[in-house]
């Protein structure tokens, strides 16, 4: 198709309240993560009026959220780069380090992007099944109750983690799991200060897993990695000890990837 000309704002092509809905999206930030009405269209350019049109679209459809005069994007926003982050090479480039880890470790290591409240598998190198339910690409699970879920959560902005946090349905998948809003929120935020998330028999009574976040060039985290085993005694220590480090040296290698793939436009 190519790039539009200058003077595409005035053919009968352009849609003007597409480009003035994204507009408003974009006005908000990390600074600005919270607005009014007015603070959204001194940002945007736009009029109180349109803006307000806007607002109420974009809440209608799911994008938008409201708390008293002040509006915030939720967390359906990211579905809008959903489609661009499964077309990129992430489990290309993030393979060859994943099947290293693997057979290091002996143990079942997987890749996955959030997609909602879901977390989505695009990539797993399988060594055993540790779970009742097979896994493969295109396998979804909750994100509230898995680690590589808590490790892409954590790593959203305050005030849409807060925002997912607040939608999201807990229901326990074994006697375990976190059920409580509020002590979700606080290990989602223990988990962002300490780099990695360890749940230990809250998805399925069998399962231990821990999972660290892949970020891009711009440090956003984009996808997480983790290992999984089989539940039993002593399981935390040899988490943390023998399978973290090598966790991190993989993050390492994948994120060190992923810059030379952007630097290089091979995506």
């Amino acid at each position: 198709m190519g790039a539009p000309s200058p003077d595409f704002e005035g053919s009968p092509d352009y849609i003007q309240s597409l480009a003035r809905g994204l507009s408003v999206i974009r006005a908000f930030d990390q600074t600005h993560s919270s607005m009014t009405l007015s603070e959204v269209a001194e940002r945007s350019g736009l009029s109180r009026a349109v803006v307000r049109r806007c607002l109420l679209t974009l809440a209608h459809l799911g994008y938008i959220d409201s708390r008293g005069r002040q509006f915030f994007l939720t967390p359906k926003v990211l579905d809008l780069g959903f489609a661009y982050l499964s077309s990129l090479d992430l489990p290309e480039l993030a393979m060859p380090v994943m099947e290293r880890l693997s057979m290091t470790l002996e143990e079942s290591c997987s890749l996955c992007l959030l997609d909602g409240h879901d977390i989505v598998y695009v990539a797993r190198v399988p060594v055993r099944r540790v779970m009742a339910i097979a896994l493969g690409v295109g396998a979804r699970l909750p994100a509230y109750a898995a680690s590589m879920g808590r490790v892409l959560v954590a790593g959203l902005e305050d005030a849409a983690m807060v925002a997912w946090v607040a939608k999201a349905q807990l229901r326990p998948l074994t006697t375990k799991t976190l059920q409580d809003k509020g002590e979700l929120q606080a290990e989602l935020l223990r988990v962002r200060i300490q780099g990695y998330s360890l749940v230990i028999q809250e998805l399925e009574p069998s399962l231990c897993s821990i999972a660290v976040p892949i970020r891009d060039r711009g440090q956003r985290v984009i996808a997480a990695l983790n290992i999984g085993m089989q539940a039993r005694t002593g399981i935390r220590d040899y988490a943390l000890k023998t399978v973290l480090p090598a966790l991190l040296e993989a993050q390492t290698s994948i994120e060190h990837a992923i810059s030379h793939s952007a630097s290089s436009s091979v995506v």
